[in-house]
């Protein structure tokens, strides 16, 4: 009998895994054997509310109006409009949305977590990655860094730039996208039975910045929510940095939401790429993430 399979998703500074691991006994059954579980890491990308449950301030959380006002119709602690990658990921591999690891009272796991953390960072202690292969991982999910010297937020702070992409943060989102790739590769080699799945979020997003009607977008360079220039100014909600804000009519028509982060449309549209997109290094490679899910 095959063994039930877990994806660990690694997204940017995030991370979806799929690692073989074993249900609790309570629930163990001949259904489960062929259960996948999600389990993903990760930052305000994929942050589903754990940061709702920590004394942080209100520059890491996002749980006030409007954030999900589109698909929850209430914040959720999720830097959107509505659903993330992640909850895309678990409708297409038929999986309930997936519960972040500090929602009180949470302690099943079978069909994975979220442990995905706004202003986290990956670092050696914040991401034990040997220590979860040791554990089981075998599957992994990982998306590159995004045009980060693009984001409304970053455009605005150079004005001498005129509204350019900040090509400081640009140089350095190049040289961490082009060793993530080298190491994969190395990995794999080293690694037995380590297989992964890397998406080009850097080039697909910036496609989506530079050419926003080719995706149904009217919108690429400013934010639906938030102030100022572009609407740079991380202002959305009117809770941060003591500022009014401005709101845009119909999210769908941007590709950002806020000043750094995504709306839902953009995620979904990702997401699509990522479970189901051609296997090329410019989208989804060497497997796609509905690849690694069917892989047992």
């Amino acid at each position: 009998m095959a063994r039930p399979s877990s994806l660990f998703l690694v997204f940017f500074l995030h991370v979806v895994l799929v690692s073989n691991c074993t249900p609790s006994t309570e629930i163990r059954s001949e259904h489960s054997r062929n259960h996948v579980a999600l389990f993903i890491f990760g930052d305000s990308f994929f942050d589903a509310g754990n940061n709702n449950y920590i004394n942080t301030t209100t520059l890491d959380q996002a749980n006030f109006w409007p954030y999900g006002e589109t698909y929850f119709k209430f914040p959720t602690g999720r830097f959107s409009d509505g659903r993330l990658i992640s909850d895309f990921i678990a409708e297409y591999a038929k999986l309930p949305l997936i519960t972040p690891f500090l929602q009180p009272g949470f302690n099943q796991y079978y069909y994975g977590v979220n442990f995905a953390s706004a202003g986290a960072g990956a670092l050696v202690e914040t991401f034990q990655g040997a220590d979860i292969y040791k554990r089981g991982g075998r599957k992994f999910g990982f998306i590159n860094l995004p045009p980060l010297g693009c984001a409304p937020g970053i455009r605005i702070i150079k004005a001498e730039n005129n509204g350019s992409c900040l090509e400081e943060a640009s140089s350095l989102v190049k040289l961490h996208n082009k060793a993530l790739s080298k190491l994969l590769r190395k990995l794999e080699k080293q690694l037995k039975g380590f297989k992964y799945s890397l998406y080009n979020f850097n080039t697909n997003l910036r496609k989506r910045m530079s050419h926003p009607s080719k995706y149904g977008f009217e919108e690429g360079k400013g934010a639906c929510c938030g102030s100022g220039q572009f609407r740079g100014v991380f202002s959305c909600g009117g809770k941060r940095l003591g500022k009014e804000f401005q709101l845009c009519k119909n999210p769908n028509e941007y590709v950002f939401w806020d000043s750094y982060h995504l709306t839902q449309r953009v995620y979904k549209q990702l997401a699509d790429q990522m479970w189901n997109g051609a296997r090329k290094p410019n989208s989804v490679w060497p497997y796609n993430l509905r690849d690694l899910f069917q892989a047992f």
